[in-house]
C-alpha cells in the first residue's frame, strides 16, 4: 500500500509550519507566559519555557522544575528513549483533589545538544485541566504518546492521528 501524500497547511501570518522544523528536533527558547491547570489550581506558571520543535510535531514546551508548585511533581514508573534527547523518567501531577500519573516527563541525563532540558519538565496537555501559551489555551496533539502543544501559532498536520504512525 502507498503511504498517503502529506500535504502541509499553508501558514497564516504569524503561524509557523511544523513541517518546517527539523529532524533532529531543535531547542528554541520561549518568552512566552506558559501556565499549567490541574485540579483547579496553577501547578506552574513561568515566562522561562523551552520549546522542542521537531518535523510533524506541535512544540513540546518544557518548563523549569522550580516553576512547580512544591510537591506537584513526584517520580512515576516507566522510562522511555527518544532517538535524540535520551532517556525520559516520568513524573506524576499532583493537584489538591487531584492525582495524574505519568503526566509529565523529564531528562535528568539528556544526551548532547539537548543537556538544556536536564532540569526542565514537560506535561501531556491533554491530561492537565488547561495549559495556555500567552493565555490561549492549548489543545493537546492527537494520539496518546505525544505531548505537542497546539496553539493558533502552528500550522499542520500534526503527528500522532490514526494513520500518521509512518510521518
Amino acid at each position: 500500500m502507498k503511504p498517503e501524500r502529506i500535504v502541509p497547511v499553508v501558514p497564516g501570518p504569524g503561524q509557523e509550519s511544523v513541517w518546517d522544523y527539523p529532524r533532529p528536533p531543535r531547542i528554541e527558547r520561549s518568552t512566552e507566559q506558559v501556565v499549567v491547570l490541574l485540579g483547579g489550581t496553577v501547578i506552574a506558571d513561568t515566562y522561562d519555557a523551552v520549546r522542542v520543535l521537531e518535523t510533524s510535531h506541535p512544540p513540546v514546551y518544557y518548563l523549569p522544575r522550580t516553576a512547580f508548585r512544591p510537591g506537584s511533581l513526584v517520580p512515576a514508573d516507566g522510562r522511555s528513549i527518544c532517538e535524540h534527547k535520551g532517556q525520559a523518567a516520568y513524573l506524576t501531577v499532583i493537584a489538591p483533589g487531584r492525582r495524574e500519573e505519568a503526566a509529565a516527563w523529564t531528562y535528568p541525563s539528556p544526551w548532547g545538544g539537548y543537556e538544556e532540558l536536564a532540569d526542565r519538565v514537560a506535561v501531556y496537555p491533554g491530561r492537565m485541566d488547561s495549559c495556555t501559551v500567552d493565555g490561549e489555551v492549548v489543545q493537546a496533539q492527537p494520539g496518546d504518546f505525544y505531548g505537542g502543544w497546539i496553539t493558533s501559532r502552528v500550522a499542520g498536520p500534526f503527528k500522532g492521528a490514526p494513520g500518521t504512525l509512518g510521518w
